[in-house]
């Protein structure tokens, strides 16, 4: 019996399916595409590949697929690619628009802001809490959509009743609640997947240092809001530079990330003889000062205004009598 999923892809496709006869009555009738299977098999994959990833894996199938394709079958007097060479013209275009192979949940969001999908939990912002939304699971990731717009995007838990949270979704909760921030999972998760630094650590212990608990811990959590609109490596390099000033507010630390952004993308100056590289902070109407464009227009004339002085004393002195009644 044909699943649903296997008539979908068919159908997008285009195959017309039909079915060897099962177990010793049908071995041979497709001997030849088990055999080359069973040759792939024993050349690549014995002993099994050790690699970091699935799509590291993928990488290297498709490098031995393209070394197969040089290879002889048997006897025959071309190779692999020449066959496919003749065969390719005759073969049906594919579809523009490609098969979804993930498999789709709609799991409810719940009151920690997380979907369980096949045993295993993942964050989405709190935003979503109550809500339903769409989850695509594939092999290597999950993406989760809202009225199909993409939400959240995780690495897939292989392991059962595991749990992958992202720092970023409890922002807007912990903003709220400061307290909270330095016990929670998601930021323990962040630090081991190297999203919070050590840079990170030692500007929040400053600004705890400076500013007290609770309001040190919101300009750490501001500053990690900005990472939705900076890059990690130009935020932490502003988070470097503002901890060296002792600048601890959110807005210095996207001032020296911006900064540095323009400094990647511009070439490095040579600093003057005697000029020091310690960090300094720029304030932000002093950098946009510096920063304008250079002003061409002419300067202004008053020869206007006196055309009209001019034409005030011609006036006043006309009608003396008028002006003493």
């Amino acid at each position: 019996m044909e699943t649903d999923r296997w008539i979908a892809f068919r159908s997008h496709f285009g195959i017309e399916s039909f079915y060897c006869r099962p177990g010793i009555d049908g071995a041979h009738e497709k001997g030849g595409v088990e055999g080359q299977i069973g040759y792939f098999r024993r050349n690549h994959f014995t002993p099994v590949p050790e690699v970091s990833s699935l799509a590291e894996l993928n990488e290297m199938v498709d490098q031995w697929d393209l070394h197969d394709g040089r290879r002889r079958i048997g006897a025959r007097p071309r190779t692999i690619d020449e066959y496919f060479a003749v065969e390719q013209p005759l073969l049906r275009p594919l579809p523009e628009e490609p098969f979804e192979t993930g498999r789709v949940f709609t799991p409810r969001v719940d009151r920690y802001s997380q979907i369980t999908v096949r045993t295993n939990r993942y964050s989405v912002p709190v935003r979503l809490i109550g809500k339903r939304v769409r989850v695509v699971l594939h092999a290597s990731h999950l993406v989760v959509y809202d009225q199909n717009v993409e939400v959240a995007r995780h690495e897939r838990l292989i392991a059962k009743a595991g749990c992958r949270l992202e720092l970023d979704h409890y922002l807007e909760a912990l903003i709220r609640k400061p307290g909270a921030f330095p016990g929670a999972t998601a930021l323990e998760q962040a630090r081991s997947a190297g999203k919070f630094t050590p840079v990170h650590d030692a500007w929040w212990a400053q600004a705890r240092k400076v500013h007290g608990e609770r309001d040190g811990t919101r300009a750490l959590i501001e500053v990690l809001l900005l990472a939705r609109h900076i890059p990690h490596e130009h935020l932490v390099a502003g988070l470097a530079t503002a901890l060296r000033a002792g600048a601890l507010t959110a807005d210095a630390v996207a001032l020296e990330a911006r900064k540095a952004a323009q400094t990647e993308d511009e070439p490095r100056a040579a600093l003057p003889t005697g000029a020091s590289g310690s960090a300094t902070v720029t304030f932000l109407h002093e950098w946009r000062l510096a920063h304008l464009p250079p002003d061409t227009r002419p300067l202004p004339s008053v020869t206007p205004y006196d055309q009209l002085l001019r034409r005030r004393r011609a006036s006043g002195g006309a009608h003396p009598e008028g002006e003493a009644q």
